[in-house]
């Protein structure tokens, strides 16, 4: 981070129309340490999350099982610290094996909606190299929103 000339606190307190009213050069500035201070933030709370699970990662896990669980939450403590541990289960799915049971379903007659969530679309990339008349076929099917706007900020050379 280079020097500050406005600090955090200060940039918290002002308002967005304060802050949309700085010179070119403070925004420049405030947008490049925040990202540093972002970049940092994140790395340090990488960094502590893994010492807080070298420290008691084991023994939560451990709590876990003798729940007769491998997932959810557990609380344990060392001293005055609580801690809340919470394991997520995270489950992923073989597409190729899930069209291939879809497939199946829909040939014994029964609904694959009844045993699969199905969520159809349409890569833009793909969409946009067809021609007019297939276009036209999905029209009323898209709709099209903004994202969240993004900014880079950079200082020309003089």
């Amino acid at each position: 981070m280079s020097d500050l000339t406005l600090f955090p606190a200060d940039i918290a307190e002002m308002s967005v129309t304060q802050l949309a009213a700085l010179p070119p050069v403070q925004k420049h500035e405030i947008g490049e340490n925040l990202d540093a201070a972002i970049d940092w933030l994140k790395q340090a709370r990488t960094k502590f999350d893994a010492a807080l699970d070298a420290a008691y990662g084991e023994q939560a896990r451990a709590a876990l099982r003798e729940s007769g669980r491998d997932f959810g939450t557990a609380h344990i403590s060392d001293g005055p610290l609580h801690l809340k541990f919470e394991l997520p289960k995270k489950v992923s799915w073989d597409q190729k094996q899930l069209a291939e049971i879809a497939a199946s379903i829909v040939a014994s007659g029964e609904k694959v909606e009844g045993y699969l969530d199905i969520k159809l679309s349409v890569p833009e990339s793909r969409y946009t190299n067809w021609p007019p008349a297939l276009q036209q076929q999905f029209a009323a099917a898209r709709t099209v929103d903004s994202g969240k706007p993004s900014f880079t900020l950079s200082i020309d050379s003089e």
